[in-house]
Formats: C-alpha cells, sequence, structure tokens
C-alpha cells in the first residue's frame, strides 16, 4: 500500500515539475512580449526594475505652426541629474558657478530625488544657454547633462484641429501589424494626430538610462546610457498653416465672450490655408469624449439658414434671372402670400433684398431655378466649394484619398429627391432650412472662393511634412476644389457687390461692422433648429465673410450653435476679431 502511495507522490511531484518547467519556459521562451492576457511584455518589465531612465524625446512627430513655432511640444534647453550623485563626492559647486546658484539648491532636490529629474526653479524648469550647455557637458561629470529635453506646452492650441493621442494595442497593431513597435507607443486618435499618425508615429525614444541595484545604486559603475533611435530624419515635424498668434486671439475672444457651442474658422484667402480654428465645447484632455467635447464643430455640417442664399443669388445671376428692375414682396413668408410681420419690408430688389436676407426672394427664385433644373443647387453649391467636402484630400505615397480632415462630414441639400416637386421643400431649402447642412468649414470655403473671384480650391491645415534636420520630406500642393466649371468673373463680382451691400445697407444685417478699420463683406444666417430651452426656439447664428474687402486676405466664418436667439454672441464675436486682427496686422507690419 505504502509503494502505491509513494508512487501517486512522486508522480505529482513530477506533474509539478513538469508545470513548473513549461511555466518557465513560457516566461522564458514563449511568451517574453506578451505575457497573461493582461498581454504584459516581460523583458521591458525585467528592464524597468533594474534601470533608471529619463526619457528626452519620446520619439513622436511634432507640430509646428506656419512659421515654425510649435504647437504641441517645446526642446528646452534642461538639466537633467541622476539620483546616485548623491551617494557620491562630485563638483558641485562648478555646476553652481556655472547657474549662478548656490549648491545648496542643487543639493536639496537630489537628496529629495528617487529617479532622474530636471533641475528646477520654482518648479518651473531651469532654462540653460547653450555656453552653460557646453559648460556643463565638458565637466564630464557622470549623472550631470545638459540636454534638449522634450515638454509639452503649457497652453495647448488649436486643439480640436490638432486632436490627440492614446495608448492602444489593439489599434496599433491593427494599423501597422508589420512593425515592431512597443505596446507602450501612442497612435493619433483624432484630427491632425490621426490623419498624420503613420508620418508621426515614433522610430523609438530618447533616452538616458543606467542601472541599478535593488536600493536604487549604480549595478555595474556610473555609466549613463544613451539611447536613441539613431535616425537623424526622424521625428518629423508637421507644419500646419495655423498661425499661432491669431490662434491664441480668436481662443482669446472666444473664451471672453463664453461662447458655448460652435466655433470660428479663419482662412487665408491667397492659399485657401486655415490660419485659425476653435470649437466649442472645450476639450477635456482627460476624458476627451466628455460632453461631445472631442467634435470639432467646424468640419460637422450644420444648419445654414440664410448663408445658402449666396449659393441660390450666385444661380439667379449666372442665368439671368435677375436685373436692376427685378423686385421682390418682401413683406410676405416663403409661400408668397402670408403677411411677414416680424420682417415687413415691402417691394426691394434683387440687392436690397440680398441685405435684408429676404426669405420671400430667395424661395421665389429657388423655386425657378429647381424647375429649370433640378439639380442646380447642388451644382453651384460645389461651384461654390460649399458641397460637399472642402478639406484637402488626395494622394500621399502609397496611401490613395488622404484626408488632412478625417472627422469631416459631407455636407447635404436634400434628403429626398422628391422633396424637388414640392414648392415648399424647395422654398424652405433655398433658405437654408430643411436638410440643408454645411460645415462652417465649407462656408469659409464659399467666402474665400467669391473673394478669388470664384476661383474654388480645397481648404489646407498642412503644408508640409519636415525631416528632423529641417528639410521637406513632402509638400502638400493647393489643389483645386472640384471639376465644375468655376462660376464666372463676373458673376463673382456681383457677389462681392451684394456681400459687401450686406454690411453698408441701411437694412443690411451686417450693418454693425460699418465701423471696423477693415471693410467687411459678408452674410448672416439665423437658423431654426427645432430644438426648445426655457419656452425659447435655439437656432444657429452665423456672419461669415472676407475682409478687407478690396483687396481680401482674410476668410472669417463664426458660428453659435444651438443657442437662444435673445442671446446669441456671434456679432461680438465676428466685430472683436476683425478688430484685434486689424491691430495684429499693423503691430506685425511696424515690427517689419
Amino acid at each position: 500500500m505504502w509503494k502505491k502511495r509513494t508512487m501517486v507522490i512522486l508522480s505529482i511531484i513530477q506533474i509539478g515539475i513538469f508545470l513548473l518547467i513549461g511555466r518557465l519556459v513560457q516566461i522564458q521562451l514563449i511568451s517574453t512580449e506578451s505575457f497573461s492576457n493582461k498581454k504584459v511584455n516581460l523583458i521591458e518589465k525585467s528592464i524597468e526594475q533594474r534601470t533608471q531612465e529619463m526619457v528626452i524625446d519620446n520619439g513622436r512627430g511634432t507640430f509646428i505652426d506656419r512659421h515654425g513655432k510649435p504647437l504641441t511640444n517645446e526642446y528646452i534647453p534642461s538639466l537633467v541629474l541622476f539620483p546616485f550623485l548623491k551617494k557620491m563626492e562630485w563638483p558641485v559647486e562648478k555646476l553652481a558657478e556655472i547657474l549662478h546658484i548656490s549648491p545648496h539648491i542643487i543639493i536639496d532636490q537630489l537628496e529629495k530625488a528617487k529617479e532622474p529629474f530636471v533641475f528646477t526653479i520654482d518648479g518651473t524648469p531651469f532654462v540653460l544657454k547653450e555656453e552653460q550647455m557646453e559648460k556643463i557637458n565638458q565637466l564630464h561629470i557622470p549623472g550631470v547633462f545638459a540636454v534638449q529635453k522634450q515638454h509639452p506646452l503649457e497652453k495647448t492650441y488649436a486643439q480640436h484641429l490638432i486632436g490627440f493621442t492614446r495608448t492602444d494595442t489593439q489599434l496599433l497593431r491593427s494599423r501597422y501589424p508589420k512593425r515592431n513597435l512597443s505596446p507602450h507607443t501612442e497612435v493619433g486618435i483624432h484630427g491632425l494626430q490621426k490623419a498624420f499618425d503613420e508620418f508621426l508615429i515614433p522610430e523609438g525614444e530618447t533616452k538616458l538610462l543606467y542601472h541599478v541595484d535593488a536600493e536604487g545604486g549604480p549595478l555595474f559603475g556610473i555609466n549613463v546610457k544613451y539611447s536613441d533611435p539613431g535616425n537623424p530624419f526622424y521625428p518629423v515635424s508637421v507644419q500646419t498653416t495655423i498661425d499661432r498668434d491669431l490662434q491664441q486671439i480668436a481662443e482669446t475672444i472666444v473664451r471672453k465672450h463664453h461662447l458655448k457651442k460652435g466655433g470660428i474658422v479663419l482662412l487665408d484667402i491667397e492659399t485657401n490655408s486655415v490660419l485659425a480654428m476653435v470649437s466649442r465645447p472645450d476639450m477635456d484632455p482627460r476624458n476627451p469624449y466628455k460632453n461631445h467635447g472631442a467634435e470639432n464643430q467646424m468640419i460637422l455640417p450644420q444648419t445654414p439658414g440664410s448663408i445658402f442664399k449666396t449659393v441660390v443669388a450666385a444661380a439667379a445671376l449666372e442665368k439671368g434671372m435677375v436685373s436692376k428692375q427685378t423686385t421682390f414682396d418682401c413683406s410676405k413668408k416663403i409661400d408668397g402670400v402670408t403677411p411677414d410681420d416680424a420682417h415687413s419690408y415691402g417691394m426691394l430688389g434683387f440687392e436690397e433684398s440680398f441685405a435684408a436676407s429676404c426669405n420671400n426672394a430667395f424661395a421665389t427664385l429657388g423655386k425657378k431655378l429647381v424647375q429649370q433644373d433640378p439639380d442646380i443647387l447642388e451644382i453651384y453649391a460645389k461651384k461654390l466649394g460649399l458641397y460637399p467636402l472642402s478639406g484637402w484630400q488626395g494622394d500621399v505615397y502609397h496611401e490613395t484619398n488622404f484626408e488632412q480632415f478625417p472627422e469631416e462630414r459631407k455636407g447635404t441639400i436634400w434628403h429626398d429627391a422628391k422633396d424637388k416637386r414640392i414648392p415648399l421643400a424647395v422654398a424652405q431649402t433655398s433658405i437654408g432650412q430643411k436638410d440643408v447642412r454645411v460645415s462652417p468649414l465649407a462656408v469659409a470655403n464659399m467666402m474665400a472662393t467669391i473673394a478669388r473671384n470664384g476661383e474654388a480650391k480645397q481648404v489646407r491645415a498642412v503644408s508640409k511634412v519636415l525631416y528632423k534636420n529641417g528639410t521637406t520630406f513632402f509638400t502638400f500642393p493647393q489643389q483645386p476644389f472640384s471639376d465644375e466649371q468655376p462660376i464666372s468673373p463676373v458673376t463673382a463680382s456681383k457677389l462681392q457687390q451684394l456681400l459687401r451691400k450686406v454690411v453698408v445697407d441701411e437694412r443690411g444685417t451686417g450693418r454693425r461692422f460699418q465701423s471696423l478699420p477693415y471693410a467687411v463683406a459678408g452674410k448672416s444666417g439665423t437658423a431654426e433648429t427645432g430644438k426648445m430651452s426655457h419656452n425659447e426656439e435655439l437656432v444657429n447664428k452665423w456672419f461669415a465673410g472676407y475682409f478687407p474687402a478690396d483687396e481680401p486676405r482674410y476668410a472669417l466664418v463664426v458660428v453659435e450653435l444651438d443657442c437662444p436667439g435673445s442671446q446669441t454672441v456671434t456679432n461680438d464675436v465676428f466685430y472683436d476679431l476683425v478688430q484685434k486682427i486689424y491691430e495684429f496686422d499693423n503691430r506685425d507690419r511696424n515690427w517689419r
């Protein structure tokens, strides 16, 4: 009996030894980079346990503005100190003399340190001068380094346009199945970070590291290793078309007027590029999706209201439907029968109807146009760069149809083609209601197209991708909007006159802007949303235009979404922005 028990016990022990060996094989040989359900990289964890490191550069590409100013990260000349210094004799006085500070300040920070750190004064990185960096590194003190350290900017610029990154192992593997990337590598989730992720993905980190024992002391002496990917061309910089100063001005004004939902788009007319873009509600970096904060409202379709009358005006002018003698009954609603008590303007000519934003005039014209050609509103919306998408797209190396605005959504004019045969539906569509949806970016593009005498282009947010050494890796050229025949220069000139009349006419809906130092041309829009709050209907309130009217440089759209009509701040934001841009231009000119 005891022999049988002994055999059973020996068998259990043997099985246990085999299981232990199998587990060791799994840990040491098989699952070294993806252990357990949590996909733990055992090699990395082992290295972490016996090393301390200071990451100087995470290796991901960065974003800069059109003048080369950083938008996401900056490189600050910094002093890096390693904690093993407090256990050895070293010439701290020489270092303090170079920094022009007391040695005790350095010693105090070292005594508290358990890992490598950037030397600070009052919590802020001590910024070294170039000559200080040279002198520090010439001391050749182990554990003392003067380096260009990557730091995130304290101020976030154009956060909705640039977007954000996250660690997502599954997404990383699906995007880059053939690349050997650390599971901790961040990937672009939204905005330009997503669009340009393949350019930005890091080759590897640049870091200082040394091996430690269980107590944090040097394991193999005090030699600190410098580790970098060794590629002189990476990481790259994505050069946006943003002007950081104008972006800051725009964000300050939007914040000042407490615009809760909506935003602004500012374009450079000559190059059709984004100079500034602000979207609200704000995005919380810790929880981007909270309260739809990650959504860039400036590239999402919105109900435009009377802004869309610009399309109807363009079509009517080219089809010869209006002249100096044409008049409309602007005391009636869009059915041409019911009195409009809120806007009883009487009989107005075509130009006055546009300036006063007469609904019946454009409902009447829209019905005549659609009777002639059911697709005419789509055709002219395309001619003006308004529909269906406005952002830059094209072929970039092996990727076809690359989009600079990956979250941009197509606009709509009709949901159902049958509506083109229903007079009331056509009338509602002609004044930018019913199913009409276009993005603020597209509206800005339309204004820029008119200002350029009818030349429609795609909108860029990025002009170049630059190698680490500053040479150009890829250029995003200016591109035509579509294959549509553009509106004639004569039509464009007449549209320019109409948009200017909106501001200078005594009935014009933009007459408030007459006092601005830059002459403004533009169009207002108030779109019904069908939503209610405190017994008041919420509207989308727009003003879109360009300036200076005689020599156009900027196209600007301001929109407040889902706001009570009595409390809108759209005109205040537009006014202040034009004023501040004028001041900025004159200050810039004086500096030159």
